[in-house]
């Protein structure tokens, strides 16, 4: 058996290397031969409860390109959870693989992965995972989340996503425009999936002036057709004028390639890890004057939904009721960012770290 000492340097960019600097505590490899699942699950921190987010399934081009997305996801739902004032622990799942493989046997294979952790990491759904493949889960695990209706659950965490995210959207427009009305705003919307949809829905009542682009044809037919938005190439999407700047799909969106074509006064949107690189690019936007509402903090209301169903307390008004007020700590973060003169991603990680450092002072990780 080869010993690791625990003192060595680890390789930066190896495994151990990227979890010791993203400081997580739990890097789960999973593998069925029988069913053909390949997935991951990482366990960020769980001071403040079991680690809770969703599980995402996409045909990832290479290993070390799913470990590096879940790693991240992992960390961003710590923050999310953290800001939005849950007694919930950052975690994440990936699996690897077309999601038209699904099966039942495959998702309930996944879901007995999940009960082996005993309850230090609960799932839920996320890209291309349905609620009915929640169900599945649920055969074999307690520790899911985001199920129908019709079995007890509070149903698709979408529109609450959304709402958060149109929350703080408005909290940013507020700062940078000194009114948070978005009408007349040209904004553009990249990803019309089911938080993109239900986010269109709240600006075209508010009279926006919406552009829209995804990779799925059919999508933006539909969207366009029912809303009035006006279809653009993906391609040409960062070099046109708009007010806001609306990440609604994958991540990494704000990148060396794009930073600079945007003319955009605000970025607020749906996705996860919207900065390629955070820091790098989190003091760019901050030096080019633009708004960042970062993306785990407007993005939580999901995870507000779904934490309130796991722990058997959902009204769904209630749940918005919590939601709404991303508002209010979306204002709060970007004061002190501005006050602080330091990146708005940086200023909600310092007050969601602030949050678990003092919690960790009176108990344990879960």
């Amino acid at each position: 058996m080869l010993a690791i000492n625990a003192t060595e340097t680890v390789r930066e960019g190896s495994i151990f290397g990227q979890i010791t600097t993203m400081d997580h505590e739990q890097l789960v490899i999973c593998q069925d031969k029988a069913t053909g699942l390949k997935a991951l699950i990482g366990i960020h921190n769980t001071v403040l409860g079991p680690a809770l987010g969703g599980t995402r399934m996409w045909p990832y081009g290479t290993e070390e390109e799913a470990i590096k997305d879940v790693l991240r996801l992992s960390r961003g739902m710590t923050f999310k959870n953290s800001l939005a004032g849950l007694n919930l622990g950052g975690g994440k799942a990936v699996i690897i693989g077309d999601p038209r493989l699904k099966s039942e046997a495959f998702l309930r294979r996944f879901g007995r992965f999940v009960e082996s952790l005993g309850g230090r990491y609960v799932t839920a759904e996320d890209v291309n995972m349905k609620t009915s493949d929640m169900e599945y889960m649920a055969l074999e695990t307690r520790h899911v989340t985001g199920l129908p209706k019709s079995k007890g659950g509070a149903g698709d965490p979408s529109p609450v996503t959304a709402f958060g995210v149109y929350m703080g959207m408005k909290a940013a427009a507020k700062k940078a425009f000194g009114s948070d009305s978005l009408q007349g705003k040209r904004i553009g919307v990249q990803g019309v999936g089911q938080v993109g949809k239900y986010l269109i829905n709240y600006l075209v009542k508010e009279g926006a002036d919406i552009l829209i682009t995804d990779i799925f044809e059919d999508r933006l037919k539909e969207v366009a057709k029912s809303t009035g938005a006006t279809v653009v190439d993906s391609k040409v999407l960062y070099d046109l004028q708009m007010d806001i700047y609306a990440p609604c799909a994958l991540g990494a969106t704000i990148n060396d390639q794009t930073i600079d074509r945007l003319t955009c006064k605000v970025i607020a949107g749906g996705a996860n890890n919207q900065l390629e690189d955070e820091a790098k690019h989190g003091k760019i936007l901050m030096e080019k004057g633009i708004v960042y509402a970062p993306d785990f903090l407007i993005n939580a209301g999901g995870v507000i939904n779904v934490g309130a169903e796991y722990y058997g307390e959902y009204k769904e008004e209630t749940v918005f009721a919590q939601t709404e007020k991303i508002y209010d700590t979306c204002l709060s973060i970007l004061t002190a960012s501005e006050q602080q003169n330091i990146p708005a991603q940086q200023a909600a990680i310092e007050a969601a770290m602030a949050r678990i450092e003092a919690i960790g002072r009176i108990k344990l990780p879960f």
